[in-house]
């Protein structure tokens, strides 16, 4: 996992986890310019990890920000 990742990672957790969804949202779509559909399911999916430990969550972003090759 790229240190970048790692960072983006840490700093999404800690919004989540001082229940600023907004901010976190606000995050995603600045800069990484997720749609709001993409922002949700993010949000959703590390809220229910049971340990928000930064390779996790770079883990989530990272599978929502793949571009699917066919």
């Amino acid at each position: 996992m790229s240190e970048i990742w790692k960072y983006h990672a840490i700093t999404l957790a800690d919004m989540i986890k001082g229940s600023n969804e907004t901010q976190a949202h606000l995050y995603l779509e600045q800069l990484m310019l997720f749609p709001f559909d993409i922002q949700d399911k993010i949000i959703e999916d590390i809220s229910h990890l049971t340990h928000c430990q930064s390779d996790a969550v770079a883990n989530i972003i990272s599978r929502y920000s793949m571009v699917e090759i066919r």
